[in-house]
């Protein structure tokens, strides 16, 4: 059975991702693409929808967890040992990365006895469509096919192997200093095979690569095993051909265990650009930067009012839903989802997000054009008419609309920027007109969305819940952090939206009915809102209260440094598709928030302060 979702580990190789466990299962993976139908789809089901067992047998002759787990030095080879009563042995695995369009996709597992004498199995069953087609097994020379339709995968092994219910089986004993190797290589079923790769050169050019990547890292602060980590992961996640970083490389992997919220992850938001843009260009990835700033016009290019808050990794728009009733689910956890129907929601904050997205980009001269300044002035113009609306929100909500105050702060931000171009001189605009609609946007927004009462903004014009979004008030420049009505706002999520471990909730959920969000359901602590309250807490001079929710947060990461998207309070693990891009990117922004607020501390104690544009002085 598949294990927790911090039992897994990833390797990648820019267009794809897999998910290998600690019992040296492949449960995940899809081909040839991040949003490809999975060939393994073990950890939404069982290992008879899709898996890849490789390692020892414990006691009772089930695979056994390995002893411990590792990437090696600053790379995605994933390096897994097993210390057993007859020996000691190595699996180490990992994907070749290429940018090239027409790359093949390898999985290469490298068997290696360190003392001993080790028996390793493996148990090969690729399921194509998410595990409802059984493809052929076909002997090839000392090769073995499989192939069901347009899919096929080509393993390589030296290894005697032999067929066995549709599974390719095989076990073998190694002596110290034995080694064996197992590549699988996808390839579209109608081609000529694929050739075959030397795994100790591409483990090689692998290790190269990536140290090589890490090696350019401008981050040299405290935290930097943890900010490297999590910009691996970000580049894993990264569709080289393009530049798009999908949100996570999974689907459905639950947000309550054993409830409903599922979603497909394998997109790329909108949202997440500006955040990402920022940690990539203060960590020294110019060229990533670079790349995602170009997929996003791509994306956004056309009628301002089609904007969607998510697209595919090429910038495709058409991204619909469906459920896989075939697959139980993780845990048992239903339904499993394909396609996010949450693309053609009404989300006003996204126009907020491009606009910061592109101001960044500028700043950083990442080569924004006038395309990218009229289009800026076109999303404006749009907003300008429909900001006063209400819409689904930061959350996808898939109840009725609100008027979300998050999404009128982040509105507030599409015009600010835009008035701040047009004063550039680097656009043509309305400028007067627009420095009222500025105006018009944050008066409306202090009067309707902010409780004195409880000197508290509140989730939406007219409510009482809170919501963890109003933590990026201070951040985006809406207000200054030692604003009364913020301080209020930080110290009521606090008290309401938090565990009791601090850690935030992203709103309040309503159990076994369905909330404002339309969906049953609880779900844990949201990791990146928890990443914005220590922001916060450092902003507002509680810098020694933010470093211990920040340690906190980094002791959730799984023994390889990995993060979902959320943490779960009551079982104590990880929830959400994994790993999460969002929050790796807002752990990067809270080890440099951090480290500049203790640079600070000795001249003044005071908060820090943040320009309009939301970039640390």
């Amino acid at each position: 059975m598949p294990g927790r979702i911090e039992d897994y580990a990833l390797i990648g190789d820019l267009h794809t991702a897999a998910l290998i466990s600690r019992t040296g299962s492949l449960d995940w993976g899809c081909y040839p693409r991040f949003d490809s139908a999975a060939a393994f789809a073990a950890i939404l089901g069982d290992e008879t929808h899709g898996s890849w067992q490789l390692g020892p047998l414990g006691d009772g002759g089930t695979p056994a967890p390995a002893t411990r787990r590792r990437y090696v030095g600053d790379s995605l080879v994933l390096e897994s040992t097993w210390v057993t009563m007859d020996g000691t042995l190595r699996i180490t695995d990992f994907m070749p990365p290429s940018k090239h369009e027409a790359h093949t996709p390898h999985v290469v597992r490298v068997v290696e006895a360190v003392s001993g004498r080790v028996t390793v199995r493996s148990r090969l069953r690729p399921r194509f469509d998410y595990g409802l087609v059984h493809p052929r097994v076909v002997a090839v020379g000392d090769r073995h096919e499989f192939v069901a339709g347009p899919d096929a995968l080509w393993l390589d092994t030296p290894v005697p192997t032999g067929v066995r219910d549709g599974v390719l089986c095989s076990e073998t004993t190694l002596s110290e200093g034995d080694m064996v190797t197992f590549t699988l290589t996808y390839r579209d079923s109608h081609k000529a095979p694929p050739v075959v790769i030397d795994a100790e050169t591409a483990l090689a050019r692998t290790l190269s690569y990536w140290e090589e990547w890490a090696g350019q890292c401008t981050y040299r602060g405290a935290y930097r095993e943890a900010v490297i980590r999590s910009l691996i992961t970000l580049k894993a996640l990264t569709y080289a051909p393009t530049g798009g970083i999908v949100a996570a490389p999974t689907t459905s992997l639950p947000e309550d265990i054993g409830g409903s919220r599922n979603w497909d992850y394998r997109f790329c938001w909108l949202r997440d650009a500006a955040i990402t843009l920022s940690s990539l260009l203060r960590t020294g990835y110019q060229d990533e930067a670079r790349d995602w700033a170009a997929w996003l016009l791509r994306a956004v290019a056309g009628d301002p009012s089609t904007l969607q808050i998510m697209y595919g990794i090429t910038g495709k728009r058409r991204l619909p839903e469906s459920e896989l009733p075939h697959l139980p689910g993780h845990m048992r956890s239903l339904p499993v989802r394909v396609g996010n129907e949450a693309a053609h929601q009404l989300q006003l904050d996204v126009y907020g997000e491009v606009t910061e997205a592109l101001d960044r980009a500028r700043q950083a001269g990442l080569g924004v054009d006038e395309t990218a300044a009229d289009l800026q002035i076109a999303l404006v113009e749009w907003l300008e008419q429909h900001w006063h609306e209400p819409d689904e929100g930061i959350w996808e909500v898939r109840g009725p609309r609100r008027q979300f105050v998050h999404s009128k702060v982040m509105a507030w931000v599409a015009v600010d920027r835009t008035v701040k171009l047009i004063e550039s001189g680097a656009a043509n605009g309305p400028l007067e007109r627009w420095r009222i609609l500025r105006d018009t946007i944050h008066r409306d927004v202090c009067e309707e969305g902010y409780d004195p009462e409880r000197n508290t903004f509140t989730q939406s014009y007219g409510s009482r819940e809170l919501d963890a979004a109003l933590l990026l008030i201070p951040q985006m420049g809406f207000l200054p952090p030692d604003d009364e009505r913020v301080i209020g706002t930080i110290t009521a999520i606090q008290r309401e939206l938090s565990t009791p471990h601090g850690f935030v909730l992203r709103y309040p959920t309503a159990g076994k009915e369905a909330g404002l969000d339309g969906v049953p359901g609880d779900e844990g602590a949201f990791l990146a809102c928890s990443f914005w309250l220590a922001d916060d807490l450092a902003l507002i001079g509680r810098v020694d209260e933010a470093r211990q929710l920040f340690d906190k947060l980094l002791a959730l990461r799984n023994d390889v440094g990995l993060l979902a998207e959320e943490w779960d309070s009551h079982l104590e693990q990880q929830v959400g598709n994994f790993p999460q891009a969002f929050s790796h990117v807002a752990m990067c922004d809270t080890a440099i928030v951090l480290d500049r607020a203790m640079a600070a501390r000795p001249s003044h104690e005071n908060a820090l302060r943040l320009d309009p544009a939301g970039i640390d002085l």
